[in-house]
C-alpha cells in the first residue's frame, strides 16, 4: 500500500492564516472530486474560518474526560474506519489528552499516512523543537507543545502562510484572531512587532533550510554535479599558514556582498595522517571563521586540488577564495601548484586568487624538519668519510672479486649510511665511493680515466641507484619520524578534548593538563592591561601583565619570569615554568594555547551572562507586570468609575435596588483594586528584600475564617476540618491571611461546580500543616513550579482571573514566615496545595522530633 503524502502549512504565528489556507486547499481538492474529510480543525472561534467549512464532511470527535473535564478529540479509528484519501488534521504539535492512542497529535498523523491516506495539516514555527529555546528567548514564553523537526522535514510539501507584522496586529486589532478581552495583553505581549518580526524570519530560514534540502536531494538522485547558482556560498581554503586569517577576512567580505550569502572554511588534511598544518593557527582561524558567522570543515585528501572541488561541489558553492602560492618561482616552474590546479578545474566555480605577504617567497626552513636526529646525521657523515676509505682497503685484499661485486658491496655501504645518516650523508658516500671504485678498481687502475664503456656505466647506475636509495631511505625515516609525532599530537589533543568536556571548568582543565602533557612545574595565562596596549616599552615592564588564569606552584607573572612564551594575539601569552620546551613540541602548545583562549572568552561572556541575569530578569518582570496588569488595573477601576459616574449623574432616576447595587460594584470593584495593589507591592518588598514579618503563635482555627471571610459569597461552600488541638503555628497573621486568601481564591477558579474546595489541617515533626484541597483540572507534576512563576499561568490564556501573582506570592510570603507550599495530586483528580508552617514553641509534645 503506497504511504499517505503531508503537506504542511507553516506560519510564524497564531493567525497569519495556516487554517484558512489549508480549508481553501481542502476545498480545491473536494471539487477536484477527490474524497476530502476533516478529521479536526480548531476555527478558535473566527467566523472566516469557520466559514470555509462549508459542506467538508466532518468525522465526529471523539469525547473524552480527564480529571472530571470534558475534552474532545480525533477520532483517530473512526477516521481509518472511514479512509477517506484526504484528510484535514488542524494543528500537528497538539498534545493529545491522556488515554488517546497516541501522545502527540502528529503521531496520528503518522498512522495515517501508513495506511495510505493523505494528510492536510499546520504547524507554527514556535512548536519546532529545534527552535523552541530560540523562541523563548525572543518571546519570553515557552512551548510546550513541541514536535521533531524531522516530521515537518519530511513531508512532501511545506507551505508558507505568510503576513507581515503590521497586518497581523491589524487582524488582532479587529478581533479577528482572539476575544475582544484578550487583545490589549496579545498586542503588548507576544505580538509585538518585534517579535513577529524576528519570528517570521526563523520561518523564512527554516523554510530555505527544507528546501535546501529538497534541492540536495534532487541534485543528488539526477545525478547533477554543476553548481546551481541559487544561492551564494562562498568557500575559502584553509591550510593553516600565516595568511590564513587575510584569505578569511576576504572571503567574508565577498559573502557579505550577496544578502544571505553563506560562508564555509575548508581545510584538507592529509589522509596519511602525517602532520601538516599548524594546529595552532588552524585554532585560531576557525574561531575567526566562526566570529564572522561561518562555519568550519575538515576533510582528508592525497590531491588537495581535487578535494577542494569535491567539497565546494558537494556544497554547491559558487565562489572559492584561494591563496595565492607561497612556493618560490623554481617550484612554481616544475609544479602548476593548487591555485592554478584548481582554478582549471573549477568549471562554473569562481576562483579568487588571494595575494598575501608570504606570497612566493617559498617555505621557510623551519617548516621542514629534519628527518634524523643532528647527532645521527653527524653519524653518517662519520660513517661516509671513515667507511668507504675502509671498504675500499679491505676490497683490495681480495683480488679475486669483480668490478660487478665491489659495486655491490660499495651499494650495501651507501644504504647503510643512509640508514644511520639519512639523505645528505647518503649523497657524500655515493659520490666518494663512485670516485673510489674508478681509481682503485676500474681499469686503468689508479686514474680517473675509465676504458671500457661497460665500466662507465656500472658506475653511472651506481651512482643514480645509490642516490635513488639514500632518497626512499630519508623518505621514509622523515615519514616514520612525522606519523610519530602525529601520532602523539593527536592522542595529546584527544586527551586535552575530552578532559575539557569532562570538566566544569574548561579553562583550569586545560592549563592543568598542559601542565601534566609537558612535566612543567607551573602555567599561567596572562594578559596585558589595557594602558599598556600600542606601548612596546611599557609592555615590557613586570607590572603591565596581570594572571587572569594559572595552574602549578610559583606561576609567572610576567613573561619575562618563564622559560617558555607563547603569544595567543596582541594581549594574551600563555607563560610555561619548570622546563624549556624543544622547538618540535611548540606546535602543540599553541593548540593549547588557542584552545585557552577560547576557553577563556566562554569564560568571560558566561561572567557576562550571568551579571547581566538579573537584570534581564528585571526587564522580564517589569515588561511582564505591564503587560498583566494593563487589563487587571484597568477592569476594576471602569466598573467602580462607572458606578460612581452613574450614581453621581442627575439624567437618569435610581431605586433604592439599583443605587444598592451600583454601590456594591463599586466597593466589590475596590476591594478588587486594593488586593491586586496590595499584591503588587508585597511582590515588590518580597524582592528587593524589605518585607516585615513579625511571627506569632496563631491559631489556624483563627485564621482560616477570617481568610475565608475575606474571599466573600464566594467561600461559603468551603469546606474545613480543623482539628480543635491543633498547636498553634508561629506566623504573622497579616501575611498568613494573604496565603491563605490567594491560595483559595486559585482553588475557588478551578474547582468543578458543585464541587468547592476543602480545607484540612494536622501537625507533625514540627510542623504545622494546611492543606487547600481542589477536584478541579489539576496540573501535571512536571508544571508544579511553573505556577509559582510571577506574572504566569499555566497556559498563558487567561487574562481575565488577575496578574499570575497569587501562588508567586504566598510562596514568598509563606517562605518569608520561615515555611513552605508544596503542591500534590489530589486522589482521584485535582491538586492539594500543602502549607507548612513551623508550630509555635511548646504546641507539638508527641509528634515527632522537632525542626
Amino acid at each position: 500500500m503506497p504511504r499517505g503524502e503531508l503537506r504542511i502549512y507553516l506560519g510564524a504565528a497564531p493567525g497569519v492564516g495556516k487554517t484558512y489556507a489549508l480549508l481553501e486547499e481542502a476545498q480545491r481538492r473536494a471539487e477536484r472530486g477527490t474524497d476530502v474529510v476533516i478529521g479536526l480543525v480548531e476555527t478558535h472561534g473566527r467566523p472566516h474560518t469557520a466559514a470555509m467549512l462549508g459542506d467538508l464532511e466532518q468525522v465526529p470527535r471523539r469525547a473524552m474526560t480527564y480529571r472530571g473535564v470534558e475534552f474532545t478529540e480525533m477520532d483517530l479509528d473512526a477516521v481509518l474506519a472511514r479512509r477517506p484519501e484526504v484528510v484535514v488534521v488542524d494543528e500537528l504539535a497538539h498534545t493529545n489528552v491522556p488515554g488517546s492512542s497516541h501522545e502527540k497529535r502528529w503521531q496520528d498523523v503518522q498512522e495515517l499516512l501508513d495506511a495510505g491516506i493523505s494528510v492536510l495539516s499546520t504547524v507554527n514555527i514556535q512548536h519546532l523543537e529545534s527552535l523552541n529555546d530560540v523562541v523563548a528567548q525572543i518571546t519570553g514564553t515557552t512551548q510546550r507543545e513541541t514536535l521533531p523537526d524531522q516530521v515537518v522535514r519530511a513531508a512532501e510539501q511545506v507551505e508558507l502562510v505568510d503576513m507581515t507584522p503590521e497586518a497581523l496586529r491589524r487582524r488582532m486589532a479587529h478581533g479577528n484572531i482572539y476575544r475582544p478581552d484578550k487583545i490589549d495583553a496579545a498586542l503588548g505581549n507576544y505580538f509585538r512587532v518585534g517579535n513577529l518580526t524576528a519570528l517570521r524570519e526563523l520561518a523564512l530560514l527554516w523554510l530555505a533550510d527544507k528546501v535546501d534540502d529538497q534541492l540536495d536531494a534532487y541534485r543528488a538522485q539526477q545525478g547533477i554535479s554543476e553548481t546551481w547558482e541559487a544561492r551564494e556560498r562562498v568557500v575559502v581554503a584553509l591550510t593553516g599558514g600565516p595568511e590564513g586569517e587575510t584569505l578569511i577576512r576576504r572571503a567574508a567580505r565577498i559573502a557579505a556582498r550577496s544578502k544571505g550569502a553563506d560562508l564555509l572554511a575548508v581545510h584538507v588534511a592529509r589522509s596519511d595522517g602525517l602532520a601538516g598544518a599548524d594546529p595552532a593557527q588552524l585554532a585560531r582561524q576557525r574561531v575567526l571563521v566562526e566570529s564572522l558567522g561561518g562555519t568550519y570543515h575538515q576533510v582528508l585528501g592525497t590531491d588537495i586540488a581535487a578535494a577542494l572541488l569535491d567539497f565546494a561541489r558537494g556544497v554547491n558553492a559558487t565562489q572559492l577564495v584561494l591563496g595565492a602560492s607561497r612556493r618560490g618561482r623554481f617550484a612554481q616552474v616544475l609544479s602548476r601548484g593548487v591555485g592554478v590546479t584548481t582554478t582549471s578545474l573549477s568549471g562554473p566555480i569562481d576562483v579568487h586568487l588571494v595575494t598575501h605577504p608570504q606570497a612566493g617567497r617559498g617555505r621557510r626552513a623551519g617548516e621542514v624538519p629534519a628527518a634524523l636526529s643532528r647527532r645521527r646525521r653527524l653519524l653518517g657523515f662519520a660513517l661516509a668519510l671513515l667507511g668507504m676509505p675502509l671498504l675500499t682497503f679491505v676490497l683490495s685484499t681480495l683480488p679475486d672479486l669483480s668490478l660487478t661485486n665491489d659495486i655491490l658491496l660499495f651499494l650495501a655501504g651507501v644504504v647503510g649510511v643512509a640508514l644511520v645518516g639519512g639523505l645528505w650523508p647518503a649523497l657524500v658516500a655515493a659520490l666518494g665511493g663512485s670516485l673510489l671504485l674508478n681509481w682503485f678498481f676500474t681499469p686503468p687502475f689508479h686514474t680517473l680515466t675509465i676504458a671500457e664503456a661497460d665500466n662507465l656505466l656500472a658506475l653511472g647506475v651506481f651512482v643514480g641507484v645509490a642516490i635513488a636509495v639514500s632518497w626512499v631511505v630519508d623518505v621514509a625515516a622523515r615519514r616514520t619520524r612525522e606519523a610519530a609525532r602525529a601520532s602523539a599530537d593527536a592522542q595529546t589533543l584527544a586527551t586535552v578534548a575530552g578532559s575539557v568536556l569532562r570538566g566544569e571548568r574548561p579553562l583550569p582543565a586545560l592549563l592543568d593538563r598542559l601542565r601534566e602533557t609537558f612535566a612543567l612545574r607551573a602555567v599561567s595565562v596572562l594578559e596585558l592591561a589595557a594602558e599598556a596596549e600600542g606601548r612596546p616599552g611599557r609592555a615590557r615592564e613586570e607590572d603591565a601583565w596581570r594572571v587572569v588564569a594559572s595552574v602549578g606552584e610559583a606561576p609567572a607573572c610576567s613573561p619575562s619570569a618563564g622559560e617558555t612564551v607563547v603569544p595567543v594575539d596582541e594581549r594574551l601569552s600563555v607563560v610555561l615554568s619548570g622546563r624549556r620546551l624543544e622547538a618540535a613540541d611548540r606546535r602543540v602548545v599553541e593548540a593549547f594555547a588557542a584552545q585557552a583562549a577560547v576557553a577563556l572568552r566562554q569564560e568571560r561572556l558566561a561572567e557576562e551572562a550571568a551579571a547581566v541575569r538579573p537584570l534581564a530578569e528585571a526587564d522580564r518582570m517589569r515588561t511582564a507586570l505591564l503587560a498583566a496588569v494593563s487589563h487587571d488595573l484597568r477592569t476594576p477601576l471602569a466598573s467602580a468609575k462607572a458606578a460612581v459616574s452613574s450614581l453621581r449623574s442627575h439624567d437618569v432616576e435610581f431605586d433604592a435596588d439599583d443605587r444598592e447595587e451600583l454601590l456594591a460594584t463599586a466597593d466589590e470593584s475596590l476591594d478588587r483594586l486594593g488586593r491586586l495593589v496590595a499584591n503588587l507591592l508585597d511582590m515588590s518588598r518580597l524582592q528587593a528584600g524589605v518585607l516585615g514579618v513579625s511571627a506569632t503563635a496563631i491559631g489556624l482555627e483563627d485564621a482560616v475564617p477570617l481568610a475565608l471571610d475575606e474571599l466573600g459569597p464566594a467561600a461559603l461552600d468551603v469546606a474545613t476540618d480543623i482539628p480543635a488541638d491543633l498547636p498553634a503555628a508561629l506566623a504573622d497573621p497579616g501575611l498568613l491571611e494573604r496565603v491563605l486568601v490567594n491560595i483559595v481564591a486559585n482553588a475557588l477558579r478551578y474547582s468543578p461546580p458543585l464541587q468547592p474546595p476543602t480545607i484540612t489541617a494536622s501537625a507533625h515533626a514540627g510542623q504545622v500543616e494546611l492543606r487547600v484541597i481542589d477536584t478541579g483540572p489539576g496540573i501535571p507534576e512536571d508544571q508544579w513550579e511553573h505556577v509559582f512563576l510571577p506574572f504566569q499561568r499555566l497556559g498563558d490564556r487567561d487574562n481575565q482571573t488577575g496578574v499570575g501573582l497569587g501562588l508567586a506570592l504566598s510562596r514568598g510570603l509563606a517562605e518569608a514566615m520561615g515555611g513552605s507550599i508544596i503542591p500534590e495530586t489530589t486522589p482521584g483528580g485535582g491538586l492539594t496545595m500543602v502549607v507548612r508552617l513551623p508550630a509555635a514553641p511548646g504546641g507539638i509534645e508527641s509528634e515527632g522530633p522537632q525542626e
